[in-house]
């Protein structure tokens, strides 16, 4: 199994490179987010275990380039960072596990394999159809390079839909992701905010993003501003 150690603290990443050797791993290392990026690139690893705080580019920069290129290598997030909110970002932005300094070596190792086994499936960290954009860490949405404003629950309602993208989805299917189960309203409420969406992510751009499947649901396909 080879992995890739991305940290710039010299004695962590020969600690981590000495560790691993004795486990049977195949090691590289980098001393900064640039080189991470590029030996992520042009070489294959299983797992790569990657620092936030470097110089160059942080890890999540590195991490979001890896899946902005489609690079599906696992990536385990080891850093000193410890808020809930640095998780979330790095969980946000394609990263596949989080582990904080100070470490077990034991567990370290263990997550690793897990990830190994787990492989690589493609899980893009910005979902895109045609030229419309969601971007989950950035809670962001465009079209093109115009960026769109959305409420929050006409946000949620449509990355549900890019997720599912060319897939039917029913409006029962879109409450239970959406709505919570306190909800006990009519289901057309669905159909209320597919409006709203329509009129701001399609019908300024001349595009038909929303199709309506008459008695299933709704289905979004790629289209681009006309």
């Amino acid at each position: 199994m080879r992995v890739l150690v991305v940290d710039d603290e010299p004695a962590l990443r020969e600690s981590l490179r000495r560790g691993l050797v004795a486990g049977g791993w195949a090691v590289d290392t980098a001393g900064d987010g640039e080189a991470g990026l590029a030996m992520a690139a042009d070489e294959e690893y299983d797992v790569v275990v990657l620092d936030i705080m470097m110089p160059r580019r942080n890890g999540y920069e590195v991490v979001r380039e890896m899946r902005r290129r489609e690079i599906w290598t696992p990536v385990l997030v080891l850093t000193a960072k410890d808020g809930e909110y640095d998780e979330a970002d790095a969980f946000d932005l394609g990263a596949d596990d989080y582990l904080v300094k100070p470490f077990s070596f034991v567990v370290l190792e263990a997550r690793l394999r897990a990830l190994v086994r787990r492989g690589a499936p493609e899980r893009p960290a910005v979902f895109e159809a045609g030229d419309l954009v969601v971007d989950p860490a950035a809670r962001e949405v465009r079209r093109g390079e115009e960026r769109i404003t959305v409420t929050s629950r006409e946000y949620a309602v449509l990355e549900y839909l890019i997720r599912n993208r060319n897939q039917v989805v029913s409006k029962a299917q879109i409450m239970r992701s959406v709505w919570d189960s306190a909800y006990d309203g009519d289901d057309n409420i669905v159909e209320v905010y597919v409006g709203y969406l329509r009129r701001k992510i399609d019908t300024p751009f001349k595009a038909r993003s929303i199709e309506t499947v008459r008695g299933q649901g709704y289905r979004l396909v790629d289209s681009t501003a006309g």
